[in-house]
């Protein structure tokens, strides 16, 4: 089907259209409890105009979603979020940010598919929302890095308090990330980057 405006053919935008120097293209999942900023990174970082499926949060959710923290908070996330970044004139990635909420979570099987890593977004006010979803993608095996969003007022932990409270393996990197901000969620995908590329590089022990 032809839209046309003024007899003029409407496409994708130019700024939307793929580099002609792009030559791999990667899929990262952003994921985290609900309200951890997952929507906002996306929209912060991507270089086109990011895919949202927002909604406004009714009295359905009264009692099932937990939004003890972020009671101010009015819209979710229902299936995903979409953006994409250039790193650099030949590798570009693809952002998919996960939905929160536990009842949306069926969700992820499907964006998961041929993703080779993710940035799991935390809130120091909430660490314990964090807890399942760390358990899921140690379960799926996906390799990940944790970035702790800056929150007005939420507490300031030593890394190795955080990695003590989130179980995590001393190889896993974590960073602070202001997910608000372009160049603070862009060096988080780099460091997740960085971190694929080590976990390709480093030679299993022998026995």
């Amino acid at each position: 089907m032809d839209y046309r405006t003024s007899d003029t053919l409407v496409g994708p935008r130019t700024e939307d259209t793929l580099p002609a120097s792009a030559a791999a293209a990667v899929k990262i999942v952003i994921v985290g409890g609900f309200g951890v900023g997952k929507t906002t990174m996306v929209g912060a970082v991507s270089e086109i105009r990011p895919l949202t499926t927002e909604e406004t949060m009714t009295q359905a959710g009264v009692g099932v979603d937990d939004i003890a923290g972020v009671e101010r908070k009015t819209e979710t996330t229902v299936a995903m979020d979409f953006g994409r970044i250039s790193l650099n004139e030949r590798l570009v990635l693809y952002l998919f940010g996960t939905p929160g909420q536990e009842r949306f979570w069926f969700l992820w099987n499907g964006l998961f598919e041929g993703a080779l890593g993710a940035v799991v977004l935390v809130d120091t006010r909430r660490l314990e929302v964090s807890f399942d979803v760390l358990g899921r993608l140690e379960e799926r095996g996906v390799p990940f890095v944790v970035a702790i969003n800056a929150f007005p007022g939420a507490p300031v932990h030593p890394v190795g308090e955080l990695r003590a409270a989130l179980d995590l393996p001393d190889a896993v990197p974590i960073v602070d990330c202001d997910a608000r901000d372009r160049a603070s969620s862009r060096d988080t995908l780099l460091t997740l980057v960085s971190y694929l590329q080590h976990l390709t590089t480093v030679t299993p022990e022998t026995p």
